[in-house]
């Protein structure tokens, strides 16, 4: 670690800084898991690895018995970009004026760092806590996401073993820390839609079939579609096209197919059954002779307030003296995977304004204040 300040780094800094320092870009874990492994074992953990394809994944628990509460995350990060671009290298952690900069500052190994200092600071203060303290650990999750906390999940499930509430470490923060709790996600449908034309020259264009002029009064009719009017929890269901591509790249040939790529993010107020349904049957009202492919990345979900949304709350109120938004906004994240269990779960970690960015940061302070939330949780939980 490069550091401007001459203290000592705190615990959750100094773990952050190890975590960072290892390049580990999907599906890579490059060490992270045998260094937190080994922090856990350490304060009582049983540890199962659990290696799916080209992914490492861990499962730890303390305790025997009753409900356990969930730390989830991910050692994994995106790739840097032009490393020549980053004021300091992505991958030697440096510290300037309170900013901890390098990639996965934030999303998030500032967050398990946080997770594992705090829950070794709670194991510390109440060492015979009741229930159980787990954790969910992937390689996986800026990646394909197939080997990861859905093969976990899907072990777990074939054990019956549940998980009760699981706190995710995603940056959920927007302005300061804890000022946004994510509660829930809405669900994501993609597709790869195929227009099958007749390719001719423009000149006859009777002699062809033109597929985008064919596509163009259904897209009309789907990017101005009112699929559902959301909830309080929910914005509307939303449809965005993010690739159209056609054509030879000439002027004087009509294209003889088009392939169109869009998502909706949509809401609990409509069913992936419903959306696919809708959707071919405006494309069948306007005559597009179509292909289409489907592909369901998760199901929407919502954990209302409850005991971890009040623990976490709480948790918030005490060390930041603030309230905080609960939000159903952004992304997906690995929470689609844990929440059909049945287990509440929610989101809370750093601001993610700088996430995926060129010289992604976090504030050191920040951390340390989540390392106090997530305490304060597992106190709320777990001691009665």
């Amino acid at each position: 670690m490069t550091t401007s300040q001459t203290q000592q780094p705190s615990p959750t800094l100094a773990l952050a800084c190890d975590l960072m320092a290892r390049r580990s870009v999907t599906p890579e874990d490059a060490g992270c898991q045998d260094v937190m492994i080994s922090r856990l074992e350490n304060i009582g953990f049983a540890v199962e690895r659990l290696r799916f394809e080209d992914v490492d994944n861990f499962w730890a628990v303390r305790g025997d018995s009753g409900p356990i509460v969930a730390f989830a995350g991910h050692t994994d990060v995106v790739p840097t970009g032009p490393e020549e671009q980053w004021t300091y290298p992505p991958f030697e952690p440096t510290v300037v004026d309170g900013m901890l900069y390098g990639r996965g500052a934030a999303d998030m190994k500032g967050s398990l760092a946080s997770m594992l200092v705090a829950t070794e600071d709670f194991v510390a203060d109440y060492p015979d806590h009741s229930g159980r303290i787990a954790f969910l650990i992937t390689s996986d999750e800026e990646g394909p996401s197939i080997n990861g906390t859905v093969k976990v999940i899907e072990w777990l499930e074939a054990r019956d073993e549940k998980i009760t509430w699981c706190i995710v470490g995603e940056p959920s923060s927007t302005a300061q820390v804890g000022d946004v709790i994510k509660n829930g996600r809405r669900g994501s449908l993609g597709a790869v839609l195929t227009v099958k034309g007749v390719q001719g020259h423009v000149a006859y264009p009777h002699l062809a079939e033109n597929p985008i002029h064919t596509l163009a009064p259904a897209l009309a009719e789907l990017t101005s579609a009112n699929w559902d009017n959301g909830n309080e929890f929910f914005p509307a269901t939303s449809f965005q096209v993010s690739n159209i591509n056609s054509g030879t790249g000439v002027t004087n040939v009509i294209p003889g197919d088009l392939e169109m790529i869009y998502n909706f993010r949509f809401s609990t107020e409509v069913t992936e059954d419903e959306l696919r349904a809708r959707t071919e049957a405006i494309l069948e009202k306007h005559g597009v002779n179509y292909d289409v492919e489907w592909k369901l990345s998760g199901q929407p979900f919502l954990t209302p307030e409850g005991d971890l949304v009040d623990a976490l709350v709480e948790g918030i109120k005490h060390h930041c003296h603030r309230d905080t938004e609960l939000s159903t906004s952004g992304g997906t994240s690995d929470g689609r995977f844990i929440a059909p269990t049945g287990a509440q779960v929610c989101e809370l970690g750093p601001l993610n304004d700088t996430i995926h960015k060129v010289n992604e940061c976090v504030s050191v302070a920040d951390l340390e204040t989540l390392t106090g939330i997530y305490a304060r949780a597992l106190k709320n939980l777990l001691v009665k």
